[in-house]
């Protein structure tokens, strides 16, 4: 018996992957975070299933329920919101597993801010705008974050910020992002994507701070910043380019 960490998407049951889909329907036990996804993810499982939902246990209740369904002979599905690349504690989980003796696998998913893109409409890399995306968080009631990884660094270049675990400092982000894109940088927040209640804000890095609060988000929600969401160049890509096409023939 394997447990299996699942991406479940961004939430929407019909954002998870044929993979993801197969190993909740063959499960005996799966573990999922309530806080995020849709319960109509959870109809992939069967009827059957013990389900679990982890929102309210730490890091040794949720190990010890996959071990002792692993010894008792499940199949095990551990499902993450978004892709278990991000934010999943995946790396602690495995770990524990690991001393345990239990055998593990991956399975990715839709990661949220693909759909927050998706939902807004916008390329995130834009010929000649931004072609870098950071994905980040910043320090709350959270996870202290490295010294070298402060906000301002990452505006520094320019790039597309993507921010996790954020919404409820908009605000002081946003304070400290103007100096470097501007009060009028467009922003984009995107509450649930993908989900029935989805929410989606659209303004400035000086107008959005009033947005969310007027909203009272306080969780599952994305944050995009940058030029990129403007999508007012007129650039265009050089792999699809008139240029590169004429250059590929004349080597031929």
């Amino acid at each position: 018996m394997t447990v299996h960490f699942v991406g479940a998407g961004p939430g929407a049951a019909d954002l998870i992957t044929l993979r993801a889909a197969a190993l909740l329907g063959g499960a005996d036990v799966v573990l999922f975070p309530g806080t995020y996804l849709d319960a109509e993810v959870l109809s992939h499982c069967r009827p059957d299933a013990r389900r679990v939902d982890t929102q309210d246990l730490d890091l040794d209740r949720i190990t010890a329920a996959m071990v002792e369904a692993h010894a008792a002979g499940h199949e095990v599905v551990r499902l993450t919101s978004g892709d278990p690349s991000l934010y999943s504690a995946l790396h602690e989980q495995t770990r524990r597993l690991d001393a345990a003796g239990v055998p593990w696998d991956v399975t990715p998913g839709v990661p949220a801010y693909a759909a927050a893109a998706a939902t807004v409409g916008r390329e995130l890399t834009v010929p000649l705008v931004a072609q870098s995306v950071v994905l980040t968080r910043t320090q709350a009631r959270s996870t202290a974050m490295p010294e070298r990884e402060s906000l301002a660094a990452f505006a520094a270049t320019g790039a597309t910020l993507v921010l996790h675990l954020a919404i409820t400092r908009a605000r002081a982000l946003m304070a400290e992002l103007a100096p470097h894109y501007g009060a009028d940088c467009p922003v984009a927040v995107v509450s649930r994507a993908s989900q029935p209640e989805e929410l989606v804000l659209r303004g400035t890095i000086g107008t959005i701070p009033d947005l969310v609060e007027e909203a009272g988000l306080r969780q599952a929600a994305v944050i995009l910043v940058g030029p990129a969401l403007a999508s007012a160049s007129d650039a265009e890509s050089y792999l699809y380019s008139t240029e590169r096409v004429t250059r590929k023939e004349r080597l031929r």
